[in-house]
Parts: C-alpha cells; sequence; structure tokens
C-alpha cells in the first residue's frame, strides 16, 4: 500500500473518531438531561443518580474517542506506524467498534452495524498497512548480503603453504636459518663418516 492511500485511511479514521466522540458525548448528555428533567428511574434507582452517570460516561467516551482520533491524527501527519501506548489505543478502538457493531446489530438495525464494522475494517486496515509497508530489514553492518548474511570485512585471502621437505643442509620452511636468543650452539645435521685407512697387501 502506498503512502498516499495509508495517509488517506489515517485521515478518515481521524475525522469518523472525531464525529464519534461528540456525537457520543453529545448523545449521554442528552439522556442525562432527559432523564433529570423526566424522573425516570429504572429499578428503583434515583434519576438524578442515573443523569449524573449518564452525563459521566458520555465525558468519559467523548475523551476516550478524542484520545483515539489524536493518535490517528499523528499517525496522519507523521505517515508512520503507531507505536507503544498508541498502538494499543488504536487496537482498543478496535476492539470497541466490534463490541458496539454486536450490539448495534441486535439493539439498533443493520446500518448501524455496517456502519461500526467499516469503522473497525478501517482501523485494522490503519495498523496492518504499516505492519506490511515498514520497509525492508537493514543489512548487518560491514557486509554486503552477498556471503549468506555473514558480516565483517574482505576475507583475507589464504597464503599457500609449501609442505614440501626442505633440501639436506637447509632450514624448514618457516624457521628461522641462524639461531636464536637461548639455543644451544648450532650441530651439524648430518654427522660426518668416519673413514678408516683401506689396509693394503704387500
Amino acid at each position: 500500500m502506498g503512502p498516499v492511500v495509508r495517509r488517506t485511511v489515517a485521515w478518515v479514521v481521524t475525522v469518523v473518531l472525531l464525529v464519534e466522540a461528540f456525537a457520543i458525548g453529545a448523545l449521554n448528555w442528552f439522556l442525562g438531561v432527559v432523564v433529570e428533567r423526566q424522573k425516570m428511574s429504572m429499578a428503583g434507582v434515583d434519576p438524578h443518580l442515573m443523569s449524573t452517570s449518564s452525563k459521566i460516561g458520555g465525558v468519559v467516551f467523548g475523551l476516550y474517542f478524542l484520545l483515539c482520533a489524536l493518535v490517528a491524527l499523528l499517525v496522519a501527519v507523521r505517515d508512520r506506524a503507531p507505536a507503544g501506548f498508541g498502538r494499543v489505543v488504536l487496537i482498543s478502538a478496535a476492539v470497541v467498534h466490534g463490541l458496539l457493531g454486536a450490539f448495534a446489530w441486535g439493539l439498533v438495525n443493520a446500518t448501524a452495524f455496517l456502519a461500526m464494522i467499516v469503522m473497525l475494517a478501517l482501523l485494522v486496515l490503519l495498523l496492518v498497512s504499516y505492519d506490511r509497508d515498514g520497509g525492508r530489514a537493514e543489512a548487518a553492518p560491514g557486509g554486503d548480503g552477498r556471503d549468506g548474511g555473514s558480516g565483517g570485512g574482505p576475507r583475507a585471502v589464504d597464503e599457500p603453504v609449501d609442505a614440501s621437505p626442505a633440501p639436506p643442509g637447509e632450514p624448514a620452511a618457516g624457521r628461522p636459518a641462524g639461531p636464536q636468543d637461548g639455543d644451544d650452539e648450532p650441530q651439524d645435521a648430518v654427522p660426518e663418516r668416519l673413514t678408516r685407512p683401506v689396509p693394503t697387501t704387500p
């Protein structure tokens, strides 16, 4: 999904959440006023208590949806995925809209249910689109990815080691020719041959 589409979805979610915040707050406040003026009661509950509870609920839900709208607005402006607390807020908003859709199907009508489901789909699309297009993982420092992911600089070429035996009288490969500190006096590698004079017969 391109950045233009992602930002458009984020702006739509922001506007809808703002409308829901003011609508739910105003509706609960209006119900509280009606209950107080009509002296309505349910199961013997004090009408004033019911009115106050309805107003408090409207304020709380209105602030909650305003917070969700603020998070969606920041996502739309920055074009970055929500992280931490903002992500939790948007996920909770999706869950709330799913529950409201379930209640709307049984208590209101199919139109309200479809409205909640569409809003739920927009919230899920907003979260999933940034997770899918988060970008490729950066390569490990020092490696170009051609050697199977192993990092580090270029490998040193191993020099061939001559394993052939050295000729007699010459030092072996890789060892110094002369004596070192602490070594004994140099000795002949091949002992001298003892020769005897061949006896001659008269």
